[in-house]
This record gives structure tokens, C-alpha cells and sequence, in this order.
């Protein structure tokens, strides 16, 4: 029975991936597996507490990738338990790039890399940049394509989304990935009718001095903003326009939200802390 104490574990000291593949004569692949089982095992006994030992077993993943790069699961291991803080964040992307590197056919770890960049760090473009790498890759899944679309909206170029969707119809053999395509092409065209809107309801308050009650005052006598308002859906009549009661913006009734990436306000508060607390420790070290 191993009677070490949990004092011992957190300050066990390991060599770097350079010293052990000099010292392991050979046995990279053996070795690699013991520091892996040791990573098992030290995320198998915590009882809540991961986030204090996000360094040690981010140093047990890269000693296990640094002996043997050709390891599979090791690399998304690595990026479901390292996500406290930009710092482990960025510790688990290099891991991924590594994986990419070795595995450049396997689209799990640019799912879960362009994952990293947007839901814990924020950066859309960039994340877009990864997952459309992953899109027709085998096994991949179809709502890659309409989420790249979606990312690059947010980022503020709907004409960009259009392009990679158009370009998904035109090369896609999958009928049922053609029509989730052609779905995403529907709520762009619908986004940019919004946007327009959008634009009327500035004037609209330009020449007014107060805001809308409803979208159809754009149409009001004797000085209307527009003189009709654009379909609600590039198909499907009978829906029109509302001032969401949650967000204050005109949507279509069709969608009931614009198209948008959801982001929930404990995400945004969550991105807020650590851009805090990396330029503090920006600020430290200057």
C-alpha cells in the first residue's frame, strides 16, 4: 500500500519532456504510459478540488505527449481538465496543436481546440479559423459548417459566413448537410433584412427623437422610414417582425432570436475575470 502523503503528490517533482526521452533509453512508449496512469489516477482521487492541480497534471500530459506524440486520447484528456485560467487554457491548446500535428486527419481535436478558443477564451475568428480546418474531415459532424458560419457572423462578417456556406452547398455530396447549409444561407438573408432594420430604426430615432414601440411604426404616416418592411423569411410568408421583450431587437417572428452565437452572462463575467487577472499578472511582471 502506498502510505505517501497527499503533500508528497503536489510536490512531486518531474523531469521535462527533453530529459526524460534522453534518460528512458528507448522506452518512450513504456514510460509515457506510466505518467499517464499517474495522470489517471491523480484526476480519478480529487474530490472537487481541480483547479489547484491543473499545473501538475497539465506537466504529467506533456511529459506523456513529449515520450510518445503518437498517444490519442492523452491530448483531449488534457483539454477537458485544464480550463481554469487562460494560462492552463493556453497549455491545453498547445497540447491540441501538437495532436493536429501528429493526427491531422482526426477532426475530435480541432473540435475541441477551436472549443478553447471560443468558449474559453473568445476569440470567434480564431476559432472559426480552426473548426472550418475540421469540416469534411471523416466522422466529422454536420453542424460544423453552419457553426463556422455563425462564428464569423459574430465577428462581424456576414459576408464571410454567406461564403462558406455557399461553398459547402456547392461541394457537398450529403443532401441532408446541403439542406442544413441551405437552412443557415435562410436565417444570413433573414439577419441582413434585420440589420437593415436595424439601420431605419436610427434614422427613425434621428427623425423622431424617441424610439420604437413596435416595428411597424417605421411605416407611419406622414413621414414614414420605410414604405414596407422586408419579408421576415426568404420563403415562408406569414411572419413579420417584433422588438424582442428580452433583448430590445427586431427579430424576425420566424426565428424569434437573431443570428447570433448564444452567450450567456456568466461566460461574459467568466472572460471578464481572467482578462483581469492575466494583465495583473501582466502588470506584475512589468
Amino acid at each position: 500500500m502506498d502510505t505517501r502523503s497527499r503533500e508528497y503528490e503536489d510536490a512531486r517533482v518531474l523531469p521535462s519532456a527533453a530529459q526524460a526521452r534522453v534518460s528512458v533509453l528507448g522506452f518512450g512508449a513504456a514510460v509515457a504510459d506510466y505518467y499517464w496512469l499517474q495522470a489517471i489516477h491523480l484526476v480519478g482521487s480529487l474530490q472537487g478540488d481541480v483547479e489547484s492541480h491543473e499545473p501538475l497534471i497539465a506537466s504529467l500530459i506533456e511529459l506523456v505527449t513529449g515520450l510518445d506524440p503518437w498517444v490519442d486520447h492523452p491530448y483531449r484528456f488534457a483539454a477537458i481538465w485544464l480550463n481554469d485560467g487562460a494560462e492552463n487554457v493556453q497549455r491545453a491548446n498547445r497540447l491540441l496543436e501538437q495532436a493536429i500535428a501528429y493526427h491531422p486527419l482526426d477532426w475530435r481535436n480541432r473540435h475541441y481546440l477551436g472549443f478553447n478558443h471560443f468558449y474559453h477564451l473568445g476569440d470567434h475568428a480564431r476559432a472559426a479559423d480552426v473548426l472550418e480546418t475540421a469540416i469534411g474531415l471523416k466522422g466529422a459532424p454536420y453542424y460544423l459548417g453552419p457553426l463556422v458560419a455563425k462564428l464569423r457572423a459574430g465577428a462581424g462578417s456576414l459576408d464571410a459566413a454567406e461564403a462558406l456556406l455557399v461553398g459547402l452547398v456547392n461541394t457537398t455530396p450529403d443532401e441532408y448537410a446541403k439542406a442544413r447549409y441551405l437552412k443557415s444561407l435562410d436565417e444570413i438573408d433573414t439577419e441582413r433584412r434585420a440589420r437593415l432594420l436595424d439601420q431605419a430604426r436610427l434614422e427613425y430615432w434621428r427623425h423622431h427623437g424617441r424610439d420604437l414601440v413596435r416595428v411597424e411604426d417605421l411605416l407611419r404616416p406622414p413621414d414614414p422610414v420605410l414604405r414596407q418592411l422586408p419579408p421576415a423569411h426568404p420563403h415562408f410568408l406569414g411572419f413579420g417582425w417584433m422588438l424582442d421583450p428580452e433583448t430590445d431587437q427586431i427579430t424576425s417572428t420566424f426565428y424569434g432570436s437573431r443570428y447570433r452565437l448564444f452567450d450567456h452572462t456568466r461566460d461574459a463575467q467568466r472572460l471578464d475575470r481572467w482578462r483581469q487577472r492575466s494583465n495583473g499578472a501582466a502588470q506584475g511582471q512589468g
